[in-house]
């Protein structure tokens, strides 16, 4: 009995040996980039800063309107990301579809988007009237979604205030953002623009 206690024993310490080299090595790893799935603390940040996180840039065609994507919500904060999951469904009973042509969005990709604009209007007080700097963007903060077409959009503005979605600016119709408050508080007074001007 005693030498099958013992063998035992040597057996389970050799198993915590094995992974603690494979913990290390992992560490190790991570270190120099070789794993996916690191990250790289930063002080004073929590570890999941959404503005650095990607969504994808493009999508699926909407069923509704092929001139549309239906971007899957990636990267949205979870508790936009559960919002948004509620209003679909919600929409869904009501027989409305929801083409997601525009979510969460990186510093890059904001960046992109407002270099485009800057190049389509021609200055860049014009090109903030439909896309902001990445450094005020909501789609950057992972709160914001563009919703094609413009009918299911419209639905969204009469129903998704009571779920926390406001349209925001005037000259987007196809622009909302999430805040738990709204749901409670009402929707805010548009602002004419992204700018507010």
């Amino acid at each position: 009995m005693p030498t099958t206690v013992a063998s035992s024993r040597r057996t389970a310490i050799s198993v915590l040996v094995a992974l603690g080299l494979v913990g290390i090595a992992m560490v190790s790893l991570g270190a120099t980039g070789g794993l996916p799935f690191t990250f790289k603390p930063v002080t004073g940040q929590a570890l999941a800063v959404v503005e650095e996180v990607p969504g994808p840039e493009t999508g699926p065609k909407c069923a509704l309107d092929k001139r549309y994507v239906d971007e899957q919500p990636v990267g949205l904060r979870p508790d936009v990301l559960d919002a948004w999951n509620t209003l679909r469904a919600k929409a869904k009973q009501q027989n409305i579809s929801l083409c997601v042509n525009d979510g969460k969005r990186s510093r890059g990709q904001q960046q992109r988007e407002f270099d485009n604009a800057v190049q389509r209007f021609g200055t860049e007080e014009l090109a903030k009237r439909y896309v902001l700097t990445p450094e005020t963007s909501m789609h950057v903060k992972g709160i914001a979604v563009d919703i094609q077409p413009l009918a299911s959009a419209a639905w969204v503005e009469k129903n998704g205030g009571a779920l926390g979605w406001c349209r925001r600016y005037d000259n987007e119709k196809w622009h909302f953002e999430y805040d738990p408050a709204y749901a409670t508080g009402g929707c805010p007074a548009l602002l004419p623009s992204a700018t507010g001007s």
